[in-house]
């Protein structure tokens, strides 16, 4: 497999993936407050992967790497590290696959997420914060011999976010911009992959919070970067640094890295919710927040899609954002 993926192997990464993933669907986005937001003759399209099995875009790349593990070494189980929506996707990608994961998770991690994961099997352990979280997992790795899935890093890890830009420009043609969440950058760099392989006119953006700017910061400097601290209610994009593989493809096919506040992501929280009736955590709010914000003038009247990419939150927390959105 080439570091950049072809059509081809995105195709048939998809349909070794086959129903063990969602197609989602894809939404275009009417109505007076996107209008307002993003200009009228703006044509906002929503790629739904919250709507994708544990509800993130999560489980194409778990689910990938899984699945090009020799049978001896998935038959020994995986571990990962995750702010959540990886570990669980790495426990139903382990459930479904017939093996076992024993993951770590940050301790302030989201109380649903934990639920989500043990009721997906997986055995949870709580670290203090994401550089502690690592070094665990690495020991288990090392005395349990089981495989790392990383988050966010590897070929297969972007092969499998790939085929969400295959599916998004099957399902929408001509588009002029596709906006992507950025955490650790697996998720870009995969659909940016397919998308400059598909429609090669269309500009991809990535958007990460102001609070962890570990891509916008190595796109700068040129080279992988590290944050001290993650600072952000967006702790599914709190990726603690970049690194090389995800870095280099990012680099090589998205055009531009933009910063949004927390207010933004709230606000964009909210008017998702008032108008297209979607509950989703703050990284799913993100690209969203990135259109309505610094990238609306140069994206105004143009076709433009949106990665929704998820929505692991609980009701209160969902409700304290939005309620500090404002009206």
């Amino acid at each position: 497999m080439t570091t950049n993926p072809t059509v081809g192997e995105i195709e048939a990464a998809r349909a070794r993936l086959g129903e063990l993933v969602r197609e989602t669907p894809v939404h275009r986005w009417q109505g007076p407050e996107i209008e307002a937001l993003a200009g009228r003759d703006t044509t906002v399209l929503l790629k739904l992967e919250l709507l994708q099995f544990t509800g993130t875009f999560k489980p194409r790349g778990a689910l990938t790497v899984m699945l090009n593990l020799p049978a001896e070494a998935l038959a020994r189980g995986v571990t990962a590290v995750s702010a959540g929506n990886h570990a669980i996707a790495t426990a139903y990608a382990a459930r479904t696959l017939g093996t076992t994961a024993k993951v770590v998770m940050m301790q302030g991690a989201n109380p649903l997420r934990i639920a989500k994961c043990r009721a997906y099997g997986a055995e949870v352990e709580l670290a203090p914060d994401v550089h502690a979280a690592f070094e665990r997992v690495k020991a288990i790795e090392r005395e349990e011999g089981r495989s790392f899935v990383h988050p966010f890093e590897g070929p297969l890890t972007t092969l499998g976010t790939a085929t969400l830009g295959l599916e998004f420009c099957s399902q929408v043609e001509a588009l002029d911009a596709v906006i992507v969440p950025v955490g650790g950058g697996g998720l870009i760099a995969g659909v940016a992959a397919a998308v400059k392989r598909l429609q090669p006119g269309a500009k991809v953006f990535g958007v990460e919070p102001e609070g962890a700017p570990s891509m916008h910061r190595s796109f700068a400097s040129g080279k992988p970067e590290a944050i001290d601290k993650v600072r952000t209610i967006a702790d599914s994009l709190g990726a603690p640094y970049a690194l090389p593989q995800s870095f280099a493809l990012a680099r090589a096919n998205v055009d531009e890295i933009v910063l949004v506040d927390d207010d933004a992501l709230r606000r964009a929280m909210a008017v998702i919710f008032r108008e297209m009736k979607l509950a989703v955590e703050p990284a799913g709010a993100a690209a969203t927040a990135a259109l309505a914000g610094p990238l609306r003038e140069r994206l105004q009247g143009k076709r433009v899609g949106i990665v929704v990419c998820g929505s692991n939150i609980d009701i209160a927390t969902f409700g304290t954002h939005v309620g500090a959105a404002g009206p």
